[in-house]
């Protein structure tokens, strides 16, 4: 559907500027051309839990992990690499409230999944705990997710899952003291009506996170749990 005329006066009015470099942006986005083809890209990765592989190939299976201890949730999609200008945009929305971020990183990451094949009857962000929540001001996943749920026309939960547990943040943790500590960190508080979500969240290292969160998920009678990330690490 193109454009309204209200979207049409904005871009005339606040013609989209590069977020990396400044220029102008492209494709009624805040990012120009040259930047966005920098972006990392993660072509060579687990269909199921989306880990980079180092090795190009031309057949591409899961890796040994989902091999040997199979996630809760069914596939991945993580369109980029955690590093360089992907970084940047996440972890200046993050620690940097870099609000303008989120929209962007929601478009980004909705280009990509507009190729998916099943789409979800719902989006779940990861949710905060709410004293974390407070902390912070805003939940990054929420708002990269209200941009993806309005480009795929795609149903946004944010009341049947709750953070039950304060959880210490992951970022300085093992990828065993990450497992530990997220250990029954959610909870389900509503009945879900949909067969298929999709967890959302801006990046994924261990996936430790995606993996509890899904687990619920399915104990609730979930059928299919994908999971997409901005980025994988």
């Amino acid at each position: 559907m193109p454009p309204n005329w209200l979207q049409q006066l904005q871009f005339t009015l606040l013609p989209p500027v590069c977020l990396l470099c400044s220029h102008k942006g492209d494709q009624q986005r805040d990012l120009c051309q040259v930047c966005y083809l920098t972006l990392p890209r993660n072509h060579q990765c687990c269909p199921q839990c989306g880990g980079i592989f180092d090795m190009e190939s031309e057949t591409l299976g899961l890796c040994g992990q989902c091999l040997s201890k199979p996630p809760a949730f069914d596939a991945s999609y993580a369109p980029f690499i955690y590093q360089d200008a992907m970084r940047h945009l996440i972890t200046t929305l993050k620690f940097g409230t870099d609000y303008k971020n989120a929209r962007l990183l929601g478009q980004l990451l909705a280009e990509h999944l507009k190729q998916c094949p099943d789409k979800p009857d719902a989006i779940i962000p990861v949710p905060l705990h709410k004293a974390r929540y407070i902390e912070r001001g805003f939940n990054q996943s929420i708002e990269i997710a209200r941009t993806v749920a309005k480009e795929l026309d795609i149903a946004l939960d944010l009341n049947s899952c709750q953070r039950t547990r304060n959880t210490p943040q992951q970022t300085r943790l093992t990828a065993k003291q990450r497992r530990k500590n997220i250990r029954n960190a959610f909870a389900v508080v509503k009945p879900i009506s949909a067969r298929h979500v999709a967890i959302l969240d801006d990046v994924m290292t261990t996936g430790s996170t995606v993996r509890e969160l899904a687990a619920v998920l399915k104990k609730a009678g979930v059928g299919r749990v994908d999971v997409w990330v901005c980025a994988r690490a």
